[in-house]
């Protein structure tokens, strides 16, 4: 960038680097440039995370950087927890500074001043979903997975807490009833199949999702299957009791939506 508004980006005068600046540039160049960096940061900062996020700014060390920085968000206490929040509740969550005079000299940059940073990503959006482990962004559990698999850009969403636990499978397929001519027919609704999951499998059922969704060739019925996990927070569940609780499942289907179980 070319620092507009400072009497000039250089001081032949400043023949080592300091704390506050590099060598060849001049401090106010230097300080301008800090400025920018640091406002534009906590402005997308607070934007992202909201108007009342707390920041800090470390000074730190990066090879390609001088003056650098980190900046550092504190993370709010746990919700309904009743904790204050504590020096261990800062995190880093990116690093940046003031580009070294000859990167930009071997970049076709002479004559310039400008910045640079580097995000955690994950960091970022261990904030933005409430995560608490960044491990949890290299797990392959359907249990987490599945939590963010249709969220539209920048849509907020406080991430549900996965069981340690094992999950347990089921799959469920069935004839949707027959389109019926009369008007007090009950009409089949997908959202009645999710409704009837969760209210017989309660907290038991971790995810309930279409995987399939078949019309046969010749008589034109549709078929649906549904994957149901399920899955307790409190213990490992047995496939006898999670036979039961998926049986009756099925018979209210039947009975409620008039579906024929395959």
């Amino acid at each position: 960038m070319a620092a507009a508004g400072i009497a000039s980006i250089f001081d032949r005068a400043q023949h080592e680097q300091t704390e506050a600046v590099q060598a060849g540039y001049s401090l106010e160049a230097s300080k301008f440039v800090e400025r920018q960096l640091k406002k534009g940061v906590e402005a997308y900062i607070r934007r992202l995370l909201g108007p009342d996020t707390e920041t800090r700014w470390v000074e730190a060390y990066f090879p390609f950087t001088h003056p650098s920085w980190e900046l550092e968000i504190r993370r709010p206490s746990p919700k309904n927890s009743g904790e204050e929040n504590s020096e261990d509740d800062w995190m880093e969550m990116l690093g940046c500074g003031v580009v070294h005079r000859e990167i930009l000299n071997r970049t076709g940059q002479a004559g310039t001043i400008g910045w640079a940073l580097g995000c955690g990503l994950e960091r970022l959006a261990m904030l933005y979903y409430d995560i608490p482990d960044i491990r949890l962004f290299w797990s392959r559990d359907s249990g987490f997975l599945h939590q963010f698999e249709h969220l539209e850009p920048f849509q907020r969403l406080a991430y549900r807490p996965i069981s340690v636990y094992p999950q347990k499978v089921f799959d469920i397929s069935f004839w949707l009833p027959e389109t019926k001519s009369s008007s007090s027919e009950q009409e089949w609704s997908a959202n009645d199949v999710h409704a009837i999951i969760l209210d017989i499998g309660g907290e038991m059922v971790e995810q309930a999702h279409l995987v399939e969704a078949w019309t046969h060739p010749k008589d034109g019925r549709t078929s649906n299957m549904y994957r149901i996990v399920y899955r307790s927070m409190e213990r490992a569940l047995t496939s006898a009791e999670v036979n039961v609780v998926h049986g009756q499942i099925e018979a209210a289907l039947v009975e409620q939506l008039g579906v024929t179980i395959r």
